[in-house]
């Protein structure tokens, strides 16, 4: 009876968020709000932090973060991944992120930000890379990992306030352009290195 109640409970607030916060902020393409009914942001999160779920913010974990979400909701906005996308998922934390997309796509492939601020990225070449976070500086090793003409989808930490962000690949270069200010978890692994001057 209590898993019974505790489903009801938890579709009734991923209704509520796609309609308090989804769809009045603009996002209301039905792939996007069918994914985001479909996924449970609570078992992406440890048993004492399931009751946050469906807040408007992001939850800090132990390793990371499940953003709020709005931004998941934006960030599948711009992606609009086809069938025929391979996807890189550069992870936040949660694994919420590469669930959501992978079955709107033909593969996912999940690094984490670490391995992909220090350049350890996995084989083969994608045509959609989504950062599940804000990045201060995007590594050569993510833009080599897009193919030519692919979609690069992430958060961007500038002058200190974090947007949502995007570029196709153009002659081997990305140039990520903002799309619009949202509050977004910074991956610090993705911090420039602060310069010391010595007066």
């Amino acid at each position: 009876m209590s898993n019974v109640t505790m489903t009801h409970g938890t579709h009734t607030a991923r209704k509520a968020m796609i309609d308090s916060q989804l769809r009045t902020s603009g996002v209301n393409e039905e792939f996007v709000l069918g994914r985001m009914m479909a996924v449970p942001r609570e078992d992406f999160l440890p048993e004492d932090k399931a009751g946050l779920a469906y807040i408007d913010r992001s939850v800090a974990l132990g390793d990371g973060h499940l953003a709020s979400p709005l931004f998941y909701g934006k960030l599948l906005l711009e992606a609009a991944p086809s069938p025929s996308d391979r996807v890189l998922v550069v992870e936040g934390g949660s694994g919420y992120l590469a669930e959501l997309v992978r079955p709107l796509v033909s593969g996912v492939t999940v690094v984490s930000a670490a391995d992909a601020a220090n350049g350890s990225m996995p084989d083969g070449s994608f045509s959609m890379i989504l950062i599940d976070g804000a990045i201060e500086e995007l590594p050569a090793s993510i833009t080599d990992a897009l193919e030519e003409g692919g979609l690069i989808v992430t958060g961007l930490l500038l002058r200190k306030v974090t947007r949502l962000a995007s570029s196709r690949k153009i002659m081997g270069q990305v140039t990520l352009q903002p799309v619009e200010d949202l509050g977004i978890p910074i991956l610090s692994d993705f911090n420039i290195p602060t310069s010391w001057t010595f007066s």
